[in-house]
């Protein structure tokens, strides 16, 4: 299920206990540092540090079950944000280039998304304080570890956008990268996907921005940009070029004969937008080209 502010509790019966499950046991005995705990014929232990204050013999207690730092299964009364069979957004708190990233799941000790799960190229990789929408999952020797949401399950868990969204500003935060770009799932739920040639910035993981919807899709999903409308992105760029000329004292050795990569590194911006700019303002007998030039065009004063 996906998570909202309720927490769903499973209960056991006969099954052995195992690390993730959320369920009610009963203190059988004390020790100098914290409690037994005991559900049918299993019993774990509970910490002084991970109870809420003092605990007597045959009191019940709800708990959540883990690995401590020395491998063993615990018990802790600081109950996860997201469970076994939940989908959640859990914040980064912690990165390790040798095993991934750690998110802050309510308990004391944070959960691990191994590297394997994550991105390939680096800059691609969650910061602290992105958020990723996960579940739980055991690995092989019982462990619990966060698994990244499924396009099935995301699928689900979605809603359809209609028209009425086209142009609107949203704030999405992306679930997947991929080569041609990165899906986002906004505010209201819908899935949107911005292409790379539409960003700004190179997404990571995790990272939450706000875009611009510039299509809807028949199925309700949405393709977004992180860049201005085409008409108010020219307008952008010609005032971002006068403004380079008149710091320039009117001209500058740059015209749409340039090479693209000068283009980019002077002015930030593709070649296309930069011919487009020109254009518009020499349309509007605001500069002109002369011998390899781009230059003011002085207009007397009446």
């Amino acid at each position: 299920m996906y998570k909202g502010k309720k927490q769903v509790r499973k209960s056991i019966a006969t099954s052995r206990l195992q690390a993730g499950l959320t369920l009610n046991m009963t203190v059988s005995r004390k020790s100098e540092i914290g409690y037994f705990l005991q559900a049918g014929d299993d019993e774990v232990f509970l910490h002084r540090n991970e109870a809420r204050g003092p605990l007597d013999v045959g009191e019940e207690v709800e708990v959540f079950l883990y690995h401590d730092h020395e491998n063993r299964l615990a018990a802790t009364m600081d109950l996860p944000y997201v469970g076994l069979g939940e989908y959640g957004w859990l914040e980064v708190v912690d990165l390790s280039a040798r095993m991934g990233v750690f998110l802050d799941n309510g308990t004391k000790k944070d959960l691990l998304l191994f590297l394997d799960d994550l991105p390939k190229l680096r800059d691609e990789w969650p910061r602290p304080g992105d958020r990723l929408l996960v579940t739980l999952k055991r690995d092989k020797l019982g462990r619990l570890l966060a698994q990244l949401v499924t396009e099935e399950e995301v699928t689900k868990i979605s809603a359809p956008a209609d028209e009425r969204m086209k142009n609107k500003t949203v704030e999405g935060t992306v679930y997947k990268v991929i080569a041609a770009g990165a899906f986002l799932l906004t505010e209201d739920e819908h899935i949107l996907f911005i292409h790379r040639d539409e960003m700004t910035e190179r997404m990571r993981l995790g990272q939450t921005v706000r875009c611009r919807v510039s299509y809807v899709r028949e199925d309700g999903r949405l393709n977004g940009s992180m860049k201005e409308r085409k008409e108010v992105q020219y307008e952008t760029d010609a005032d971002k070029l006068l403004r380079y000329l008149v710091n320039r004292d009117g001209a500058m050795p740059y015209t749409d004969q340039t090479e693209a990569d000068i283009i980019r590194e002077k002015f930030q911006m593709s070649k296309s937008s930069f011919k487009r700019a020109l254009g518009k303002l020499m349309k509007e007998r605001r500069i002109e080209q002369v011998d390899g030039w781009t230059k003011l065009i002085q207009h007397e004063e009446a």
